[in-house]
């Protein structure tokens, strides 16, 4: 048997943050209600929807799958990038590297695919995906609103709205992939 040795642990409570602030990368202390930390918070929430998503997309999904492994290390830069890290900022890439994956999801579509519009759901991976799109958008949102605060990257802001719109394609992709019919929104109003 293994002889076994102690490890030094990191305390994971630090108790800096019992008066309502905690520190930024580059060391200031902010209050947690500053909207930096709405927007870390929910690009945070995020990340996490979307560590729930790589579980949930099978063997069948292994390209997604990686697409939103590196989506997930992408959400740390970009984080990183907002608490005004002076090392990690999110990549000129990463936008490219999204709007790529999209563009080709899109190629596999049927051909009228974005014609209609869909309840969410479909399959419990497209209605997932449907969470993380919306929490993508207010994440869009709460970057938008901090922005207007301090100084938010361009790069940033573009990346939250080519995921969003990356996830949506995904959803769509992974519904025609499990043949699932989408229930399409009808409006039972007339003009």
């Amino acid at each position: 048997m293994p002889k076994l040795t102690k490890t030094q642990l990191t305390a994971i409570s630090t108790k800096t943050g019992d008066r309502g602030e905690s520190s930024l990368a580059d060391g200031r202390r902010v209050a947690k209600s500053s909207l930096v930390f709405s927007a870390l918070g929910d690009v945070d929430e995020l990340n996490s929807w979307l560590g729930l998503l790589v579980c949930l997309l099978d063997k069948q999904f292994a390209k997604p799958r990686q697409t939103l492994l590196k989506v997930q290390e992408d959400l740390f830069y970009l984080g990183a990038e907002l608490a005004a890290s002076p090392t990690s900022t999110l990549s000129a890439t990463a936008i490219k590297k999204i709007e790529s994956e999209s563009t080709h999801l899109q190629q596999l579509m049927a051909k009228d695919w974005t014609k209609k519009f869909l309840l969410p759901g479909g399959s419990a991976q497209a209605a997932q995906l449907d969470i993380a799109r919306a929490v993508c958008r207010r994440a869009e949102r709460s970057v938008a609103t901090y922005g207007a605060e301090g100084m938010v990257s361009i790069r940033i802001k573009r990346y939250l709205n080519r995921l969003s719109d990356y996830l949506y394609v995904l959803r769509c992709f992974v519904n025609q992939e499990l043949v699932v019919t989408e229930k399409k929104f009808i409006s039972t109003t007339s003009k």
